[in-house]
């Protein structure tokens, strides 16, 4: 797991910071990455709790597992579908096609990666 001594929202963060412009990752893609198993609900309530807070995480490249915008019909989803486009993500059938957008083993950030950037 990522340094114990980070919480789990932040430890979310650090992974959210790292999807690559143009890439989305699930929910569960996001908790395996820090480590918790079946913690995908956990990092949607990660996410739901940014606000303002920080507009420097880029909480619009979170989707569902099937490539849904989990808050479709809410302003935040038109927000986050809006964001999407923007930075070229296509959607078939109103999601996201994962096949083009989503993580593959290249553009992942990885446990290590997440490490070494704390560093700096």
């Amino acid at each position: 797991m990522i340094g114990a001594r980070i919480g789990f929202f932040e430890r979310v963060y650090s992974v959210v910071r790292r999807i690559p412009r143009g890439r989305v990752a699930t929910y569960g893609q996001v908790a395996a990455l820090i480590g918790v198993t079946r913690g995908a609900r956990a990092v949607g309530w990660a996410l739901g709790g940014i606000g303002s807070r920080d507009r420097r995480i880029p909480w619009h490249r979170v989707v569902g597992r099937d490539g849904r915008i989990s808050l479709d019909g809410r302003p935040a989803g038109r927000v986050q579908r809006r964001r999407l486009r923007q930075e070229g993500v296509r959607f078939t059938g109103g999601r996201v096609d994962l096949a083009r957008h989503g993580l593959t083993s290249q553009s992942t950030p990885t446990r290590g990666s997440l490490s070494r950037s704390r560093a700096r």
